[in-house]
């Protein structure tokens, strides 16, 4: 059976104290021990069955393997760096997290975020797209704005509005919600139906999307009519991306909903911010 791997500590206490030829530099560079950055180089030795450093009373000398290993335990260590340097977003200050419904990230915040960005300059923002609980519960955001009921949602949360379900369709698509293919955004209580209980009879759904966002991307591109929530369609109705395909309203049962980091003055900044930009 094939051997595991030694520990990465053992690899990056080597190659310290290879380059500085110092168990003690070596520890002041990695944030250890002099005797710990030796007991690791001794531990990498004996799972190697080699001797990598020759000890002096003034430093180290590396022997024929400890020179033939290093090259390849640099380069490893090197491309590690870099992987992780990808998901570094620098210093945490004034790093404001946002995790978010994809469709409120991409309709209702994504258009105007430069009105934000302008207002306050110093903030950085990460941006987290998250759907299911679980989403929420790894981001650790300052920011979270999630879809569900009120009881879904949990406390101290504000319901973003308006939130009503309005059927939409692109502007050159010519029908109405009763002769175009209806598009129905499933895992919600509400839909189609309720507009045929409610308002008018209409026809079964014939496409079918996870959230209201997508719904609203397939109608954009005049694939038929979208019920979606009415507090995802102002800057799209602006743009000309999209246009009522009726004047009626139903009532929605769920909704998205803003909570915030109430010790975090970025998030609460950009809370006001967004409640401002929807009122």
């Amino acid at each position: 059976m094939k051997k595991s791997l030694p520990p990465l500590t053992w690899f990056r206490a080597y190659e310290a104290a290879a380059r500085h030829l110092s168990f003690t530099a070596a520890g002041e560079e990695i944030g250890l021990t002099q005797s710990a950055v030796s007991q690791q180089v001794k531990a990498l030795e004996t799972r190697l069955c080699v001797t990598l450093f020759i000890r002096h009373a003034r430093g180290l000398s590396l022997t024929d393997d400890g020179r033939k290993l290093l090259p390849q335990v640099g380069s490893a260590l090197g491309i590690l760096s870099i992987a992780a340097d990808a998901f570094d977003t620098g210093s945490a200050a004034n790093l404001l997290t946002i995790a978010s419904s994809i469709s409120v990230a991409q309709w209702v915040i994504s258009p105007k975020l430069a009105e934000f960005t302008k207002r306050y300059p110093h903030i950085r923002i990460r941006f987290l797209s998250a759907i299911w609980p679980d989403d929420f519960n790894a981001a650790r955001a300052n920011v979270e704005i999630r879809f569900g009921s009120e009881k879904q949602v949990g406390k101290n949360a504000d319901l973003l509005t308006p939130n009503r379900l309005i059927a939409v369709k692109a502007p050159e698509l010519v029908g109405d919600i009763c002769t175009l293919p209806l598009i129905e955004a499933v895992g919600t209580s509400n839909g189609w139906k309720d507009w045929s209980t409610q308002i008018e009879d209409v026809p079964e759904p014939q496409l079918f999307a996870d959230s209201y966002g997508m719904a609203l991307h397939l109608a954009t591109q005049g694939n038929g009519v979208a019920l979606v929530s009415e507090l995802l369609i102002k800057d799209a109705v602006q743009m000309g991306a999209i246009k009522r395909a009726h004047p009626a309203a139903i009532s929605a049962n769920e909704g998205y909903y803003l909570s915030v980091d109430e010790r975090n003055e970025q998030a609460l900044q950009f809370k006001k911010w967004l409640l401002g930009l929807l009122a």
